[in-house]
């Protein structure tokens, strides 16, 4: 367990945005010895995020990963709020909000105003453009990507993204911090999809069309990659973690950038977004799932 961080001049860091991956980003952080102040729009929500931060560390400490001293200390060093201004204070803040290039957008041009001058502003997005969003600053040199991979606190990688804009300064402070969190690092070009999503999800989308052409059925399509190729999930278990509007939204954003057939979004896929069959968000999605509590 860290109890100092080795980011030199970094101690505190701010979350806006938080969902699954804001809380998952905020509980990496604290356990990594930073001060971290989590923002949501309600605080219905911001509880949410530390209930599910507790459960997380509860049960690593269950599990003899985490001592109940080390998951205290965390806990401690979380802090909620509903009020952006909250987060001018902390040296790097990290946008974890929909992937919606406009609603980042928004929340960068907050983030620019509340936050001092030094801090680094960075975005979670897997997909969009980093130079995009960093252009809706007046500190673009200081704007950096850090893409982050759901669970969390359970995968291992952070891809770092400069934008043409960016200092390597912010760039180097950038992979210090997700270093410090105990990740690796990788250094991607600011293209669409980066390097994870480029390649995974032409993958996804063409497991859909498997399935909506009947080759196979859904269980067997899942039981032959995880058996064929040795994937902890298959493709449709996948997208249904992922979720189907942002899985979606994530080929849209690269067939944008790349015309190619393999990024255009299944037309099934499509149509169950419409249907508002989510994943597991909303408990319908190739698969069915019990009701969130």
């Amino acid at each position: 367990m860290t109890t100092a961080t080795k980011t030199e001049g970094l101690t505190s860091v701010g979350v806006a945005g938080s969902g699954i991956m804001g809380s998952g980003i905020a509980e990496v952080a604290a356990l990594a010895g930073f001060d971290v102040t989590l923002r949501s729009r309600q605080q219905s929500s911001a509880d949410a995020a530390m209930g599910r931060v507790l459960k997380s560390l509860s049960s690593q400490v269950e599990k003899g990963m985490l001592s109940a001293e080390d998951r205290d200390a965390a806990i401690g060093r979380m802090r909620t709020t509903t009020d952006i201004e909250e987060l001018g204070s902390c040296g790097l803040v990290l946008e974890s909000v929909v992937e919606d290039l406009e609603v980042k957008r928004r929340v960068f041009q907050e983030l620019d105003r509340v936050c001092s001058d030094e801090t680094i502003l960075a975005t979670n997005t897997s997909t969009l453009a980093v130079s995009d969003v960093a252009m809706a600053t007046g500190r673009p040199d200081r704007v950096v990507g850090l893409h982050f991979f759901n669970p969390a606190p359970r995968m291992p990688l952070v891809e770092i993204v400069p934008a043409v804009t960016t200092d390597p300064v912010t760039v180097d402070t950038a992979r210090r911090f997700a270093e410090d969190c105990g990740k690796d690092t990788v250094m991607v070009k600011d293209n669409a999809g980066f390097i994870v999503n480029a390649l995974l999800f032409p993958y996804l989308n063409g497991a859909v069309k498997m399935l909506d052409a009947e080759t196979a059925s859904k269980e067997d399509i899942d039981a032959a990659m995880k058996g064929g190729c040795g994937f902890p999930m298959g493709p449709l278990e996948l997208l249904d973690l992922i979720g189907l509007d942002t899985s979606v939204a994530i080929l849209d954003a690269l067939h944008a950038d790349r015309p190619e057939a393999c990024f255009a979004p299944a037309p099934l896929l499509k149509r169950m977004v419409t249907a508002e069959q989510l994943g597991r968000k909303t408990g319908q999605g190739f698969y069915e799932y019990p009701a969130r509590r």
